[in-house]
């Protein structure tokens, strides 16, 4: 449904997005994850025809946003990161505004705000001031902005930042909920929020796409082994390592930084795609070993975006 290729931005001679290649299914929702400063915003502005690349091209459904613009910008809503409101407006009036300017007909204008209103959950707020409204609900009326014109595509950058916790699933709920009917997209560099709501993560870093797909096949792609940690007592950790680097699919045995830990803390770790607790058990069974602690530790989201950002700051 979206094409992304060579997608390119300099300002001036920094290069803020580089050759970046992308394509969106029909219904799917997107994660673009990545630290502050990696190009996120960038390039969602200019998939919303915000401003144009400096090379590459955009492409939606038959559409090029070169030949074609206000074509693709009436199938997209788009909710910045900083949504500018009319804060001494009623949430009514400031949604009836939009829906003239989105060219609602007058017949069909209370039926939308209703269904908006129930979708966002405004109706206890529909008659306040925007200008009294936290930050949740200013969010809440950003994304009914948003969708007035039930556009196919919905870009989202950094919907739930500066949000609390509570608000953070209200949004995260949301968003899922419109996922349901829509294409979406939306920046964020919260790991949690990518995981729990998103199709597909894409990981961006210094302009560039570093990592592509589910958070199963990020794992996969990063060889994001399994740790098992053991606490035992009664053992040295030469034994400990001769024992266990028998078994195969273990490539490492490393002593724990525990303090004030008077048993023996180790840390196997194995390859991926192995899962050894039976067989490290039926080891330590034929020892005179106390198991103290024994848990597994699967390659985690955090890990890898972690390893493929890991560089310095960029300016967004």
């Amino acid at each position: 449904m979206i094409y992304v290729e060579n997608l390119t931005k300099y300002y001036h001679d920094f290069c803020a997005v580089d050759h970046l290649n992308l394509e969106v299914s029909k219904g799917e929702v997107l994660g673009l994850l990545g630290p502050n400063g990696a190009g996120k915003t960038t390039t969602l502005k200019m998939m919303t025809g915000f401003f144009p690349p400096t090379k590459g091209g955009i492409r939606v459904k038959d559409y090029s946003m070169d030949e074609n613009p206000l074509e693709i910008k009436q199938m997209i809503g788009y909710l910045p990161e900083s949504a500018a409101f009319y804060k001494d407006m009623l949430v009514y009036d400031y949604l009836t505004f939009v829906a003239k300017i989105r060219g609602i007909p007058p017949g069909d204008r209370i039926n939308r705000l209703r269904e908006l209103s129930d979708l966002c959950g405004l109706n206890e707020i529909m008659h306040k001031a925007i200008g009294e409204l936290s930050k949740g609900l200013n969010q809440r009326v950003g994304l009914a902005h948003a969708m007035m014109n039930d556009p196919e595509i919905l870009i989202l950058d950094e919907p739930t930042q500066g949000l609390d916790p509570n608000q953070i699933v209200e949004i995260r709920n949301l968003i899922k909920k419109i996922g349901e009917e829509k294409t979406v997209i939306f920046s964020t560099h919260i790991l949690s929020e990518a995981e729990a709501t998103c199709d597909r993560i894409v990981i961006i870093n210094r302009g560039k796409i570093v990592a592509d797909g589910t958070t199963e096949m990020l794992k996969q792609n990063a060889g994001a082994g399994t740790l098992l940690h053991l606490s035992l007592r009664h053992a040295e950790l030469e034994d400990v390592r001769l024992k266990l680097k028998t078994i195969d699919g273990v490539d490492a045995v490393r002593k724990a930084a525990v303090e004030n830990d008077s048993d023996l803390s180790v840390t196997v770790v194995c390859r991926t795609g192995h899962d050894l607790r039976e067989a490290v058990y039926q080891k330590i069974k034929t020892t005179d070993w106390i198991i103290v602690d024994f848990h597994q530790e699967t390659g985690t989201l955090e890990t890898i975006f972690r390893d493929l950002t890991n560089v310095g700051q960029r300016v967004n």
